[in-house]
């Protein structure tokens, strides 16, 4: 299916204000619960029903499972109870253990959970069965209304629950981050800095422990000074390791959640320890430091009150650091600024959003390993303007997402591979070729390709202009991006993809018929009659019979269709036929058009390639941006992205008839028209 974005292009990052409402109703959450008061009943999510159809996409429950209100569950149910904590988290009978590392480090930041969490509900007063929470997505903020009817066995809540039973925050946002998603089963697996990112707008960056700095141990703290979000797992080499758990305790292929940094005094030395917890609420690490480990009996028992040690099974442990390096494969930090956690000093970032598609046959190149094709993906220009203090370079940091994915698992969709690539710009202006791509090399790139959501990097480069083209690893292949640029000094970007021009050359008519135009009169005369004008159908019989003559050119006859259309757009009679005089303008375009085609037929087979209908068009007098090139493809290219001559006609003679309008519209010299994206596309939405 195709992924169109409908306004590409940069945009201004916005700041966290009021969240945008997106239940069906259009009503905001508080007009939904003052209207549930009125009405004296409790509401009812029909946009996410207590059905199957909201619990999974591809199997059905192996549980008859029963959706119940807290209120039907426990007795005195509490929304949030003596502040929502780490430990109000537990998982379930969901492979979900992602998100919940990422909800338990969001508990540490009280500004972020309450961003997520609002505080303007409960289970007291104004109670209607209806709560809300708000997520990031693609940089904007989301108000997410749900009702509160819950999965349940036996009484009891099947996925993420409290340790207190009667405490229900975090089962209602794992309901609401499943509705926002589709689905639970949509929550199946995935990478704690996504959730992280949804539940803070930031930035995410990855470190792996075996290749961590020197000052790794100064980087977490800094993070979690900073409120950052931390996450760490171990990696699998197979399927059968997944959730495998090791001889000291630590459960391979699963999301843990960083909570705590610190030094202790052991023996007269100073012993760095970092606390992790398992969002299952137990099993634990059971080497040195761990909760029953000798080494507590040499701590002085303030200090280990200091650290809130503990001895409970509840999942949350203390180790040396030197073993969590060993032990650990990958740290997940999502800064909520982007400010590098090597240093000391906090900047203010100026951000630039980009949103985009990669859709087959035109935009989706694939990555510079498919040169073809490559050139075809969205490009954006980067200027680079001003030096960092104190530096040579401008540092930037590019953050490239992949959009609905996990919403889209239902239809088979999973993540692509995706990264990106930056060169130099040359003087030329526009949307780069082939050409320039065979003969240039990339002055940075993403550190890989990879198929995670998001794929981020820092650079530093000295001022100048730059092309910046995301794209997936392999071509062909279709979904919407959101690509995120920051920049510590202010810079311009823009969208080499979202001009439109179209140049407008008149087509020479010579002063002498060749002896072919003299024959086509002869030909003309003889369809057209005594009055000289053609229908569509004596069109349709002329042009067949004159191309069919052509040398070298192998096509399919032109339809009916195609020559209405080009009646359309020649008749200045409005009669709804064409004169010679009127034909023969027609019949120069007609010389080039074919050219055209011929020139980028390469395989002689009556077909061109989508991908090289960009430059085409380019050659005929249009250049079109990346949106308006999908609906032509989407509209004119079959199954193998292949248009036949008769497509191809098609396509200039509606892009030339629409060229009328623009001319009416806005002229920027005798030979361009220059139109924004909307006002081109609404007027050629019949294309």
């Amino acid at each position: 299916m195709p992924y169109l974005h409908p306004a590409p292009g940069p945009q201004a990052h916005p700041v966290p204000q009021d969240a945008r409402t997106i239940h069906s109703s259009g009503q905001s959450f508080e007009q939904l619960r003052q209207d549930c008061l009125q009405a004296g009943t409790l509401f009812e999510d029909t946009d996410f029903p207590a059905s199957n159809a909201s619990l999974f996409f591809s199997e059905r429950p192996q549980i008859p499972f029963i959706w119940k209100r807290p209120g039907e569950i426990v007795e005195h149910p509490e929304f949030i109870r003596g502040g929502a904590t780490r430990t109000d988290i537990c998982q379930g009978e969901l492979g979900d253990c992602w998100l919940l590392a990422a909800i338990a480090s969001l508990t540490l930041n009280e500004k972020a959970l309450a961003r997520v969490v609002p505080q303007d509900q409960s289970f007291g007063p104004g109670y209607a069965g209806i709560f809300h929470f708000q997520f990031w997505q693609h940089s904007e903020w989301l108000d997410v209304v749900i009702d509160d009817r819950l999965p349940t066995f036996k009484d009891r809540l099947v996925f993420l629950h409290s340790a207190d039973h009667c405490e229900f925050w975090s089962a209602l946002l794992e309901k609401a981050y499943a509705k926002l998603n589709g689905s639970y089963e949509a929550l199946k697996g995935g990478s704690t800095m996504e959730a992280m990112e949804d539940f803070t707008g930031g930035v995410a960056e990855t470190f792996l422990t075996r290749e961590a700095p020197k000052d790794f141990y100064q980087i977490l703290e800094k993070a979690l000074g900073r409120g950052s979000l931390l996450g760490c797992s171990i990696d699998t080499r197979n399927a059968a390791e997944s959730e495998a758990q090791t001889p000291f305790g630590l459960i391979k292929g699963h999301a843990y959640t960083v909570t705590g940094i610190d030094q202790v005094n052991f023996q007269g030395q100073k012993i760095e320890l970092i606390r992790v917890r398992n969002p299952w609420g137990q099993v634990e690490w059971n080497g040195s430091w761990s909760d029953s480990s000798p080494e507590w009996r040499s701590v002085d028992l303030t200090e280990q009150k200091r650290l809130c040690h503990s001895t409970l099974d509840d999942g949350e442990f203390w180790m040396a650091f030197k073993d969590f390096k060993t032990h650990f494969d990958k740290v997940e930090i999502c800064n909520l600024t982007p400010d590098a956690l090597e240093e000391d000093t906090l900047h203010r970032w100026e951000v630039i959003v980009h949103q985009g598609s990669w859709v087959r046959g035109s935009t989706a190149g694939g990555c510079r390993n498919f040169l073809d094709t490559f050139w075809t993906n969205p490009q954006i220009k980067l200027s680079l303007t001003e030096q960092d203090e104190g530096q040579e370079g401008c540092t930037f940091l590019v953050a490239l997402m992949q959009k609905d994915r996990r919403k889209l698992k239902r239809f088979g969709a999973d993540l692509l591979t995706i990264g990106y690539a930056i060169y130099q710009s040359p003087e030329e202006h526009g949307h780069l070729s082939r050409d320039f791509f065979r003969y240039h090399a990339s002055l940075a790139r993403s550190k890989t390709f990879i198929n995670l959501r998001e794929v981020s990097d820092r650079f530093q480069l000295p001022p100048g202009e730059y092309i910046l083209i995301p794209s997936t690893f392999e071509p062909h292949q279709e979904a919407d991006f959101c690509l995120r640029i920051f920049s510590e000094k202010k810079a311009i970007t823009r969208d080499l993809n979202g001009t439109i021009d179209i140049h407008l050359p008149e087509p020479p008519v010579p002063e002498q018929e060749s002896e072919e135009e003299q024959h086509f009169r002869a030909v003309f005369q003889h369809i057209a009659g005594e009055d000289m004008e053609v229908t569509a159908e004596e069109l349709e019989y002329v042009l067949n019979a004159v191309l069919q003559k052509k040398k070298g050119f192998k096509f399919k006859k032109l339809s009916l269709i195609s020559c209405k259309n080009i009646i359309s757009l020649m008749d200045t009679t409005g009669n709804g036929k064409l004169d010679f005089s009127e034909f023969r303008v027609f019949w120069n375009k007609l010389k080039q058009w074919t050219n055209l085609f011929l020139q980028f037929d390469s395989d002689k087979s009556g077909t061109m390639s989508s991908y090289e209908l960009r430059t085409a068009l380019k050659a005929a007098g249009f250049q079109l941006s990346s949106h308006l090139l999908q609906l032509v493809v989407l509209r004119y290219a079959d199954e193998e992205f292949q248009m036949d001559f008769d497509d191809f006609l098609n396509c200039l003679v509606r892009l030339e008839n629409a060229t009328r309008v623009f001319q009416a519209l806005s002229m920027k010299s005798k030979d361009f028209i220059h139109l924004n994206i909307n006002e081109f596309i609404n007027l050629t939405m019949n294309i």
